[in-house]
């Protein structure tokens, strides 16, 4: 089982950041990494990473083992995955709820899912497989999702839950995809914050969105991770921060990235709202049914 993050806000490491972090030793809970951009044996990036390791606490995030496919895992794939997990031993590791591939084609996308049955043991069997090949515990992002499936039996809240229930995994929250799903599908984002099944949620997620017009003429929002958190995500960030005390933030920027101090402003939004949240004395323990599972 792998060791949690600190309830404390967190940034995504890029290169481009790495003189000023040096530099500034900054007061940030844990770095995260895309676990892709570190698939090779070494070089700078390594050398670099290696060195902020030794300061700070490290969150892998997956964005390619496509748990939500019908087809096999790629075992070469997640054989690198579990090399880069044993080499930086991370305090967590995080996979979507999405679909990538295709036959030997990889998309570049991560695409929906139908919540229903065939779907949900294909999802649970690739995350026991994961699991069992780090020798850890996972956590499952709920997605960003532009369109969704009539065949849908579950809602996607029971759907993640039934998979955390099944395998041990937990979740994370990204809650800018739970605000740009609630107005492409049309659905009250508070109403999904309160449903979500805090328990379990491990990492939050925070980022920014771009906004379209769909087809038809309607607001579409799209999870590109380059801009600033909007007030309405630090709206239902607090919310969720409400039913579960402080939880570790990441602040996602991966596109256009900003200047090192703008980073550092989200983040330290962040850090206040979680010691706001701190010494209202609602720093909540999870409960222990929370890592349940269903042989």
């Amino acid at each position: 089982m792998s060791s949690a993050l600190p309830a404390r806000a967190g940034v995504g490491f890029k290169d481009a950041y790495f003189t000023a972090i040096e530099e500034s030793a900054p007061a940030v809970g844990f770095f995260e990494i895309h676990a892709e951009n570190f698939m090779s044996a070494g070089g700078p990036p390594h050398a670099r990473l290696t060195r902020l390791r030794r300061d700070y606490p490290l969150s892998i995030h997956g964005v390619g083992l496509s748990l939500g496919g019908a087809q096999a895992l790629d075992r070469a794939h997640l054989d690198r995955v579990k090399s880069l997990v044993e080499r930086y031993e991370p305090a967590a590791f995080s996979e979507h709820l999405a679909w990538s591939t295709h036959g030997a084609s990889f998309l570049n996308d991560l695409l929906p899912l139908p919540y229903d049955d065939t779907t949900l043991k294909h999802v649970v069997a690739h995350v026991d497989d994961v699991q069992q090949a780090l020798g850890r515990r996972i956590l499952l992002e709920n997605p960003a999702t532009y369109l969704s499936f009539e065949s849908s039996v579950y809602s996607e809240i029971e759907f993640l839950e039934e998979i955390a229930r099944r395998t041990g995994c937990g979740l994370l929250l990204d809650i800018n995809n739970a605000y740009v799903c609630a107005v492409n599908h049309g659905f009250a984002a508070e109403d999904y914050i309160d449903a979500f099944p805090m328990r379990r949620v491990e990492e939050v997620h925070l980022a920014g969105y771009t906004e379209d017009i769909d087809e038809a003429g309607g607001r579409l929002l799209i999870d590109a991770h380059c801009a600033p958190v909007s007030m309405a995500v630090w709206t239902l960030y607090e919310r969720a921060l409400s039913r579960n005390g402080p939880l570790a933030t990441l602040i996602e920027w991966d596109r256009d990235i900003p200047a090192w101090p703008i980073l550092m402003a989200e983040a330290t939004h962040a850090e206040s709202l979680l010691e706001r949240r701190r010494l209202s004395g609602h720093d909540q323990t999870r409960s222990e049914d929370s890592h349940d599972v269903v042989a």
